[in-house]
Parts: structure tokens; C-alpha cells; sequence
């Protein structure tokens, strides 16, 4: 008996027969577009996965395959309509709150305190940027461990979260997340910063208006030559997005980043990205993941 997987193979007795796929071609044009505008690698490994993505566009425009899909966006004139959809299905939104919680300890054990000394006013407010948010999980972490920090230290603080995924952006701005998600926050911090839902069916909570309130999100991509952004960022967070990129393009987005710190401010990247700023001369790296731009006091 065959049997049609959600890859779209038939699977025989003898053998495993392709059924809609992308032609060669086709799957070199998308990867190479992908890498140029959002520097996402595709190997021929992820071929299958780039297929399994693709097919909710093909049944959402009314297409007949993948290569009409392919002929649609790159020979038809999709792509001006297309690309965003396109990049959507192509970025993944792998993120957790509390993701490599020793980031967030060191913020508000180390670096804030030593942020506020460099304070002219103490009014001033602190300015945090997600790069590559995702779905909202960072930025909302970061903002409860701020906000809980804030009420001891009184200051102010705002955080912007961008992401290239539109989806993951709509998501992150409803910050409605499933109670499976949340589970890695603080019991304490989901009672001061988590609004259960009515409704006991529904596994889900809603970020706290407090929380919203101090934190927007805009679409970035971080191949663009120049964001905008200000820049005198506190602290710009980086993490698990570089490991798509290559060498190349990982040392030029760093740089990028970089020049959105004010003097004394803090670039962290995820712990599989430690060497990627290891080439900024402007960054001093003070831990295994994190760069402090050279220009504020020690």
C-alpha cells in the first residue's frame, strides 16, 4: 500500500517516487533570491522543507504546482506582489521566553546597573532593540525582567522588536501566546505580566497592556545597507539569526548593528554566534556572547 507524506513523496514497496517538486532550476532561482535579499542559506538539504513551505502559496493563489508557482513569481511578474509571502514561508521563527536565560540575568545584574552609571540624568530612558524579534518572545522577556528591575532601580525603558516575517510581526504585536509557550517564565512574572484568558478552553494568555505599551515592532531586514533605527541603542540583541548567514554577510550585519550603539552600549549575539564580532573594532567582547562598543566608561 503507498501512503502521501506531508513532503509530498509516494512511498513504494521499492522505491520513493517525487511527486510535486521544484524543477532544478526553479529551486536554484528561489534559493539565490532568498540568500540576496534576506541572506538565508538553502542548501540542497532543505530542499524538501522549502517544498513542504511552498505549497501553502501554491493552494492560496490557485496554482497548479511548484514550478508554476516558480514560473509564477520569477517569470510572470509575482514577484513584486509575491516576495513577501515568499520570504514569510521561507524564515523560521524557532524562539522561546527566557531562550538562554543567562542573557537576561547578566542584563539586569551587569549590564543595566552599568548602563545607569553612565546616566547624565537618570530620567533618560534606556533603549533596547530585538533584532530579529521573531514572534515577540525576546522583546517580552527582556520588558518583564526590566520591568521587575525598574521598580528597584526606577528608571524608564522602551524596546523595539524587527523581524524580516510580517506573520511573525502581526503575532508578536497581538502577543496572544499558548500557555505551552510561557511555561519557561518565572511563576511570578506570569501573575504581574500575563492576563489569562477568560475563557478556561482557550490554553493561551495575553501580554499585559504595561508591557505592550513599551514595546513596538517594525519589519527590518538586516541585509538592507543602513537601518532605521537610532542610533544610540542600550542594548541590541542578535541572537540565533546570524547562524543563517554566511561569514561574509554575518561580519557586515554586526557592523551594521554596531553603529546603532551609543558609545558604552552592549551587542548580544546567541551562543552558536560568538565569533561574529569578533572582527568589529569597535566592539570589545567582555563575555562568551556579548560586545560592548568601545567609547563609554569602563
Amino acid at each position: 500500500m503507498r501512503r502521501a507524506s506531508e513532503a509530498g513523496l509516494v512511498e513504494g514497496a521499492a522505491h520513493t517516487i517525487r511527486l510535486d517538486a521544484l524543477s532544478d532550476r526553479h529551486f536554484r532561482t528561489l534559493t539565490a533570491f532568498i540568500e540576496t535579499e534576506v541572506g538565508i542559506r538553502l542548501p540542497p538539504s532543505k530542499r524538501t522543507m522549502v517544498e513542504g513551505r511552498l505549497r501553502r502559496r501554491v493552494k492560496a493563489l490557485g496554482l497548479e504546482n511548484l514550478d508554476d508557482y516558480a514560473r509564477f513569481v520569477f517569470e510572470g511578474g509575482g514577484l513584486v506582489n509575491e516576495s513577501i509571502h515568499l520570504i514569510d514561508c521561507m524564515t523560521t521563527n524557532k524562539t522561546d521566553f527566557f531562550r538562554e536565560p543567562e542573557h537576561f540575568h547578566m542584563l539586569t545584574q551587569e549590564i543595566v546597573p552599568q548602563l545607569l552609571t553612565q546616566r547624565r540624568r537618570r530620567t533618560d530612558r534606556l533603549k533596547i532593540w530585538s533584532a530579529a524579534s521573531s514572534i515577540g518572545a525576546e522583546a517580552y522577556t527582556i520588558a518583564m525582567v526590566l520591568a521587575d528591575l525598574a521598580k528597584i532601580e526606577r528608571f524608564d525603558f522602551c524596546i523595539l522588536g524587527t523581524d524580516i516575517c510580517s506573520a511573525a510581526l502581526e503575532q508578536a504585536r497581538r502577543a496572544v501566546y499558548p500557555d505551552e509557550m510561557l511555561a519557561p517564565t518565572p511563576r511570578a512574572m506570569r501573575e504581574r505580566y500575563v492576563m489569562r484568558s477568560r475563557d478556561p478552553g482557550r490554553r493561551e494568555a495575553r501580554i499585559v497592556p504595561e508591557l505592550r505599551r513599551r514595546t513596538r515592532f517594525e519589519r527590518l531586514n538586516l541585509m538592507d545597507s543602513a537601518y532605521p533605527v537610532d542610533d544610540d541603542m542600550d542594548v541590541i540583541f542578535c541572537r540565533n539569526v546570524l547562524i543563517y548567514f554566511s561569514a561574509a554577510t554575518q561580519q557586515a550585519v554586526v557592523t551594521n548593528l554596531s553603529r546603532h550603539l551609543r558609545p558604552g552600549g552592549y551587542l548580544l549575539l546567541g551562543h552558536s554566534e560568538s565569533m561574529a564580532g569578533s572582527k568589529q573594532s569597535e566592539l570589545r567582547q567582555i563575555a562568551s556572547t556579548v560586545y560592548r562598543r568601545e567609547g563609554g566608561r569602563a
